[in-house]
């Protein structure tokens, strides 16, 4: 895994992304998931192309499972967008990468 994505977890989850200073498009997925595992290259290369815009990082589900239950994910892949400690955007499931990077770019917009 390249380090323009960072894997975070319940003990790194408010340092890195509720008091990150970038906004963090979060990917919430499982080693287990289909679809999750497809989005997966899509969201490394997000992690590139728009590196000093965001912070994207990836939360596994299973080993954190309070994190995803806070924020009421039921289904993954969830990626969510969190700006100044707060969720500002969410999608469900599989697109491409242009998609999200559409998505990542209106939410901040507004955001």
């Amino acid at each position: 895994m390249e380090n323009s994505v960072l894997h975070v977890n319940t003990k790194t989850w408010d340092s890195e992304v509720l008091k990150a200073d970038l906004p963090v498009f979060v990917d919430f997925w499982a080693e287990w998931c289909g679809p999750c595992r497809m989005v997966g290259p899509a969201v490394e290369q997000i992690g590139k192309v728009m590196a000093g815009k965001i912070k994207v990082a990836k939360l596994n589900v299973d080993e954190s499972q309070e994190i995803a239950m806070k924020y009421g994910v039921q289904s993954i892949p969830s990626l969510i967008i969190f700006k100044g400690g707060k969720e500002v955007g969410r999608t469900i499931g599989a697109m491409p990468k242009e998609s999200y990077i559409r998505f990542i770019e209106n939410t901040l917009a507004k955001a």
